[in-house]
């Protein structure tokens, strides 16, 4: 069995990828590690972004760390939709049924002053968001364009959620916050969206069964956007929908001084292989310029030891060591340095 699987996929994924490996071979010399194509390289070597191949290898895999996918000035954008990169995301997530999104947006000391917020507002800040990842608008059905009789299209696209999917991941969020403050803020639209009802509904009727311990609160997921920019450390656990998710955690990244810096876990039942990634996407405007941000992707790998691969020693000494190369002073230019994509990695590796 493959320990970590990597799928560095598109634009700036293959550089930040390379240099999470450098940094897996450094604390873990023993970890077996394999390669595959993924994205919109694969769509152009196979005409698939995710063949039967390495999506067998990605659930056979103890962890997947991904890059980016898509992307590269629109030169996947005439595919057909099922062929395009982000596609075979949707295909991956589903097919590794990876249902719950854990998205931590940790301020560094060292990075407090480069978060879009003040200091006083971001210092400390410690918000991890559950986004639910295999279902809502971005899967359900009926979904398509059509031509109207009298001119002009009309689009449709369906937000569906069951009980199940809903319990499945509000039960991971209350499960993390029992190990953190104790506070999960479930966001919803159950004012104007009857899916939001559900929602609302499903997370009361299992925090009353399950995790009375646990102190609830229900938001808005509009009231959420605010609320994170207003005054984030109110926040512990934040778990919501596919498509809310999306957004709020985007918002959170900034907060951090980077979208660079945030990592993120996609989790399944207990047994399964986890997918781990940055969430900063593609950046192919700045591709190949060896300037891009590498910390996400180590601290994606920094999750997967933690989560998947059962070394909590090794995500120790990885998060560590990305402190203690902030504290010296390393920074790319997305948080105001000069440091190149490899520069950062090696501060990493010599600050292990």
């Amino acid at each position: 069995m493959t320990d970590l699987l990597l799928l560095p996929g598109d634009g700036i994924g293959p550089e930040v990828t390379a240099q999470a490996r450098r940094v897996a071979e450094a604390v873990a010399p023993d970890l077996s590690i394999a390669e595959a194509l993924f994205g919109g390289c694969s769509f152009d070597a196979h005409g698939t972004p995710l063949t039967d191949e390495v999506l067998a290898a990605a659930k056979a895999a103890r962890a997947v760390l991904m890059g980016a996918v898509g992307g590269g000035g629109g030169q996947w954008a005439g595919a057909p939709r099922d062929k395009r990169p982000e596609a075979g995301l949707l295909n991956l997530r589903a097919g590794m049924e990876v249902y719950a999104n854990l998205r931590p947006a940790l301020c560094f000391p060292a990075l407090a002053d480069a978060s879009t917020l003040k200091r006083h507002l971001v210092e400390g800040l410690d918000l991890m968001i559950v986004r639910e990842l295999t279902g809502g608008i971005y899967f359900g059905s009926p979904r398509f364009i059509e031509d109207l009789p009298g001119g002009g299209r009309r689009a449709v696209d369906t937000q569906v959620y069951t009980t199940a999917e809903i319990e499945r991941v509000a039960r991971v969020a209350f499960q993390l916050a029992r190990g953190r403050r104790n506070l999960v803020h479930s966001a919803e639209k159950s004012n104007v969206m009857d899916s939001g009802l559900l929602w609302r509904q499903v997370v009361t009727d299992l925090h009353a069964r399950e995790f009375p311990d646990v102190r609830l609160e229900h938001i808005l997921a509009d009231n959420a956007a605010m609320q994170i920019v207003r005054d984030p450390r109110q926040f512990d656990v934040l778990v919501t929908d596919n498509l809310f998710g999306d957004i709020l955690a985007d918002a959170a990244a900034m907060l951090t001084g980077s979208l660079g810096m945030l990592p993120s876990a996609a989790l399944g039942d207990a047994g399964r292989p986890g997918l781990y990634e940055p969430i900063h996407g593609s950046a192919p405007d700045i591709a190949g310029q060896g300037v891009a941000n590498p910390l996400a992707s180590i601290l994606s790998l920094e999750m997967a030891f933690r989560w998947s691969l059962g070394r909590p020693e090794a995500a120790d000494r990885i998060l560590a060591a990305v402190i203690r190369a902030l504290d010296n002073g390393a920074r790319t230019r997305d948080l105001g340095g000069a440091l190149t994509t490899v520069q950062m990695g090696d501060a990493v590796l010599a600050a292990l």
